[in-house]
């Protein structure tokens, strides 16, 4: 799949509407977790995750995605309470001190109404909306919210030999089930984001199968994230571990590009960042003037 043109869909989101299509968004990661799978732990205080969020900011994010238990699956999930405790402070740090926009990475409806009610204004179900009142929660507040396709139960691995061949129609179906039952708990179609889910439920085969076949889920009519930084499925490509995976990432990114996507989560927002102005300029979507030089402090290292 290549130059699939970017299509132009608004998004509800609290008060915000955004515009997307225009250019690719970057949704950088922060994690307000001691167990992440692919961070150094080195962000352990508040202060530091701020800082992060601020450096993400400035590398071009246009979306922080706070999450505030980690997928492992070898940890019991954490409680709503204390799930609260590590993302509600974060959030009214980013959302007020720095003025960004914030989603939430949470699948349970308490966490998601006190992320809100902090400053966040999309909601990141990493569920699947197993809990229909996370759609009552986003119907009610307005926030946006993402319908992740995904078979596991929240921290359980799957990994089914028999949906190879059956994935990437199993996306199209169970997404146009979750909008359904969406809408009909109240959240409006224009506050839907729809993400395919690469390696929740799916061994690293069938998660290509269904990026493969992202027209069908463009077909559903909503923007696309695509979540593909450091994933399971470019090391099983690679043979390297989640934190030696950028030239990966930065190919599947080249790849969801094409592919017509609207939001990318990363780690690395300011390698994509670069990856895309690069890409942008040799492509003719940005000029690069005639009189740009480089800067002398730029042409070797220090």
């Amino acid at each position: 799949m290549s130059d699939v043109p970017t299509k132009h869909l608004d998004v509800r989101a609290g008060a915000r509407t955004l515009a997307l299509g225009t250019r690719p968004w970057l949704m950088g990661i922060v994690n307000a977790t001691p167990d992440s799978f692919s961070d150094d732990g080195s962000r352990r205080t508040l202060a530091s995750r701020v800082a992060l969020a601020r450096e993400l900011l400035g590398a071009g994010a246009d979306v922080v995605d706070v999450g505030g238990e980690s997928g492992v699956t070898d940890r019991p999930p954490v409680t709503p309470a204390e799930e609260i405790e590590r993302v509600v402070p974060l959030i009214e740090r980013i959302a007020g001190e720095l003025g960004a926009v914030v989603s939430v990475d949470t699948y349970k409806p308490a966490v998601a109404e006190a992320a809100i009610a902090a400053g966040a204004c999309i909601v990141n179900d990493v569920s699947g909306l197993r809990d229909p009142a996370l759609a009552d929660v986003c119907a009610r507040t307005g926030a946006a919210l993402v319908l992740m396709h995904t078979r596991a139960e929240p921290k359980h691995k799957l990994q089914d030999p028999a949906w190879d061949g059956r994935m990437a129609a199993d996306v199209v179906a169970f997404l146009s089930q979750r909008i359904a039952l969406a809408r009909e708990r109240g959240v409006a179609f224009e506050q839907l984001i729809l993400d395919p889910g690469p390696d929740f439920g799916k061994t690293p085969s069938q998660t290509v199968e269904a990026l493969r076949a992202l027209d069908d889920v463009h077909a559903l009519g909503r923007p696309l994230l695509l979540a593909l930084s450091r994933k399971d499925f470019i090391g099983a490509i690679v043979g390297r571990p989640p934190r030696e995976r950028l030239a990966g990432t930065l190919a599947a990114l080249a790849w969801g590009l094409d592919a017509g996507g609207q939001i990318f989560r990363l780690h690395d927002v300011a390698a994509a960042a670069d990856f895309i102005a690069v890409r942008d300029v040799l492509a003719g979507r940005r000029e690069l003037a005639p009189e740009t030089r480089l800067a002398e402090s730029l042409r070797r290292e220090p």
